[in-house]
């Protein structure tokens, strides 16, 4: 079957040109042009060698490149690799090399990083968005306005509904982070019926303050805006004043965010501002404290609604139905046609009100891991695909999510994965072992915790390691707590008991 994700935007961009797809606080671009523009760039991208199911990262963020890149890599049959602007020149090289990514679209701001990470590789060729200083760029490098010549995308192949349309990055319990194969189809149908779980409307102007590289902002708001032809107000960085400009000005109906947002505005002086536009939120990415939930619903006049997803997911897999039929710190129910159970820990089904670990399955569900066969059939083990998240469905059918199995951490809704801070942490000269937790944080929801024993003779500072770190990994990863003790609690096969450390550092 033929079918590309990018059939949204084209369909939208038909039945109303001249609305705004895109508002920024610069100016605003109709679905006509952002279809218009992005079908220049898939052109261009065929013409400069790239083939379908080539990648192409793409290293920006809330920009109106990025929502014009992406729809060109879609139409152009391509996969893009969305990637955090904060990330270093060793991130940068592991993704580009891990994911075989032939292009990489950034931000002049990274030349420093980028430039670094594209000695490291051949075959990556790069793409400037902002001013280009040759002398700061490998030869070659382009201009993003040489993507936009006058072209006709009509006669493009618009490629299969199983075609990975997207490879999305993500940290699991072990190895380095690995790239989820989300489809065209897989794409389509999470944001098509999240918006309709959500109760959604054409006419609903929705704000985007997530970033677009991360699956919720990209599939739950740029994505569903596209396919019912919804106007997004884009904000490139989350700050309050820039937040409540834009619901006012652009007169926004639907927030999205992470805890740490609500946070944020629940506790923002509103003077003003008007906010009366706003008519219903959404949080994902950890669990919303119910004191923040309940200030911000207070003091905004909202219902918020708590989903559940992952970047193995395409985003949303669980929501709650609407304001008058959720249940308060409930993540919801399975949207339609995913298939969500509870299991203990030889995967057999638990009955309701029982604890046990998530599993789904469903439409939406990554095709796998990118070249990792070993850990995508332990992820679908049974047919399955195993969360690591513990959790409990009740008599009604809503799910609970009461703690992860998992390691991860979740910072102000970035996903923080320990080995990897661990890793970098080991190359201190004077640490001896190292382990990464998540300590609760009021704000964040988690910060990230380093408790570190030195070498012998060896001396440091906590302020010196975490200056140490913040030089060498992207700003959501490094600790910016850093504990120093005498020795690291082990279990019997000698492995750091980090349940125990917890539990330690709570006392």
């Amino acid at each position: 079957m033929s079918f590309n994700l990018a059939i949204m935007l084209r369909e939208s961009a038909t039945a109303t040109p001249g609305k705004d797809f895109l508002r920024f606080p610069s100016g605003a671009m109709t679905y006509a042009e952002v279809d218009e523009r992005s079908g220049r760039v898939a052109v261009a991208l065929r013409k400069r060698g790239l083939h379908p199911g080539d990648k192409v990262a793409v290293q920006l963020a809330n920009v109106p490149e990025f929502v014009v890149a992406y729809f060109g890599i879609l139409k152009a049959g391509l996969t893009m690799v969305p990637l955090n602007p904060l990330l270093k020149a060793g991130e940068i090289a592991y993704h580009l090399d891990d994911s075989d990514a032939r292009m990489i679209i950034a931000h002049a701001a990274g030349a420093v990083e980028v430039s670094a990470a594209l000695k490291e590789l051949t075959g990556v060729h790069a793409v400037v968005v902002g001013d280009l200083d040759t002398g700061a760029w490998p030869e070659g490098t382009l201009a993003f306005p040489a993507l936009l010549e006058p072209a006709d995308d009509r006669d493009l192949f618009p490629g299969a509904a199983d075609d990975t349309a997207v490879l999305l990055y993500t940290s699991g319990t072990t190895g380095r982070p690995k790239g989820a194969e989300l489809s065209h189809f897989q794409l389509y149908m999470t944001c098509t019926l999240g918006s309709e779980r959500f109760g959604a409307e054409p006419e609903d102007v929705a704000l985007a303050v997530l970033p677009f590289f991360h699956v919720y902002g990209l599939s739950s708001i740029l994505n569903a805006s596209a396919r019912h032809g919804r106007t997004v107000s884009v904000v490139p960085r989350f700050e309050v004043p820039a937040v409540l400009e834009a619901i006012q000005r652009d007169r926004v109906t639907i927030m999205a965010g992470v805890p740490t947002m609500y946070h944020a505005l629940a506790y923002a002086d509103t003077t003003g501002y008007d906010t009366s536009s706003l008519r219903i939120g959404s949080s994902g990415g950890a669990a919303i404290p119910e004191e923040v939930l309940r200030r911000f619903e207070d003091k905004y006049g909202i219902p918020v609604l708590e989903g559940y997803g992952l970047s193995e997911s395409a985003s949303t897999t669980t929501v709650n139905p609407g304001a008058d039929n959720r249940k308060i710190l409930s993540i919801g129910k399975p949207l339609w046609g995913v298939q969500l159970r509870i299991v203990d820990e030889t995967d057999q089904p638990l009955p309701s009100g029982q604890v046990g670990e998530i599993v789904l399955r469903g439409h939406n569900i990554t095709k796998g891991y990118y070249k990792r066969p070993r850990e995508t059939a332990e992820a679908f083990r049974g047919g399955w695909f195993h969360t690591g998240d513990l959790g409990y469905v009740d008599a009604d059918g809503f799910v609970f999510v009461v703690d992860r199995k998992k390691d991860l951490v979740i910072r102000g809704g970035f996903n923080v994965y320990p080995r990897e801070v661990e890793e970098l942490l080991y190359r201190h000269p004077a640490i001896g072992e190292a382990a990464v937790i998540g300590e609760p944080d009021e704000r964040l929801g988690e910060e990230v915790v380093a408790v570190v024993s030195l070498k012998p003779g060896a001396s440091a500072e906590p302020e010196e390691i975490v200056a140490w770190a913040k030089e060498r990994i992207a700003a959501y990863k490094y600790p910016r707590r850093v504990r120093i003790v005498d020795e690291l609690p082990k279990g019997a096969t000698g492995k750091i008991a980090k349940l125990e450390l917890r539990a330690r550092l709570r006392g």
